[in-house]
């Protein structure tokens, strides 16, 4: 029974979009670290202990020993209302947003809007007056969340939603509802967090309205991402893709080999393949591709050789 569920959940994962991929990472990430500081308590353990280490510290010379937190932080939560917000939110807007946007897109925003929330969360601390003496950690998929809401809310102003008890209301407003609540409600003892929240927002503003003007601040690092791509398929396949010395033949008869040696092989792909194939790679990243697009990508590129 278990292994038929997580054999559900690994398909939903590998099927899914990178929305979803987004929404079960944090998911995981959840039910682990509540299982983690659960049984850290059985064993009177501190579990802000273990926390620590996935969340970012405000102090910046912390923050130098734990890099890995400027990206760990925004997949955890630890509270069942935080995550179910954050997600909710993600799940509706984030459909919204690609309507409009690529799913590369998407997933290199929320990695800027929480890194641009982290950012500004540590140059509060240490430059704002009213955070002398004082020390946080921050986690929360919030700023990152919060820069995808805010960049299609700017982007499509007038994108209309509809809602129980309420009717149709613009995305426009909606988003800004929502963050004066959020801001209004929050308790004055978490100033730091809603700077990360403000960090999030001025990420989504700067694509919102780069979008309109033809710039996106997610290509370079979508770029980066398709570089490292490229260099661990290259390096998979020169890995497995190529015989040593025969050994392939080592354990099997010399007929069997003569026999597969004179396997006709497969077609080449044509020119218009190849081109749906690249226009695909470049609007959803090398992980978007099929197996065989891919195959057929790396034959077009030894033809080429």
């Amino acid at each position: 029974m278990a292994m038929s569920m997580w054999n559900d959940v690994k398909l939903h994962y590998r099927n899914g979009s990178i929305l979803m991929r987004l929404i079960f990472i944090n998911a995981g990430v959840f039910l682990v670290l509540w299982l983690t500081m659960f049984f850290a308590v059985l064993f009177n353990f501190n579990p802000h202990t273990l926390v620590q280490y996935v969340q970012v510290p405000s102090h910046a010379g912390m923050l130098l020993h734990r890099p890995w937190t400027l990206l760990s932080y925004m997949f955890c939560h630890y509270e069942v209302f935080h995550i179910l917000f954050n997600m909710l939110w993600l799940y509706w807007l984030g459909k919204i947003f690609l309507e409009y946007f690529t799913p590369k897109q998407l997933g290199a925003l929320y990695v800027l809007g929480g890194v641009g929330g982290a950012a500004l969360y540590v140059l509060a601390y240490a430059f704002l007056p009213y955070f002398n003496g004082k020390e946080g950690m921050l986690i929360g998929a919030s700023a990152s969340v919060l820069a995808i809401v805010v960049a299609i809310a700017v982007y499509a102003p007038h994108y209309r939603v509809r809602l129980l008890f309420l009717g149709e209301l613009s995305i426009k407003w909606l988003t800004i509802i929502t963050i004066a609540i959020m801001f209004l409600g929050y308790d004055m003892n978490r100033m730091g967090t809603q700077v990360a929240h403000v960090g999030g927002i001025l990420v989504g503003l700067a694509f919102g309205y780069g979008m309109r003007s033809g710039h996106d601040i997610t290509s370079w690092l979508n770029a980066c991402l398709d570089g490292l791509m490229s260099v661990f398929a290259r390096g998979a396949r020169n890995s497995v893709g190529k015989p040593i010395g025969g050994s392939a033949c080592r354990h099997r008869s010399e007929k069997s080999c003569n026999v597969s040696s004179k396997t006709p092989r497969t077609s080449q792909p044509t020119e218009a393949e190849i081109d749906v194939i690249l226009d695909k790679l470049k609007r959803s990243g090398y992980g978007a591709l099929t197996d065989k697009e891919k195959e057929t990508l790396f034959s077009a590129s030894s033809k080429k050789k």
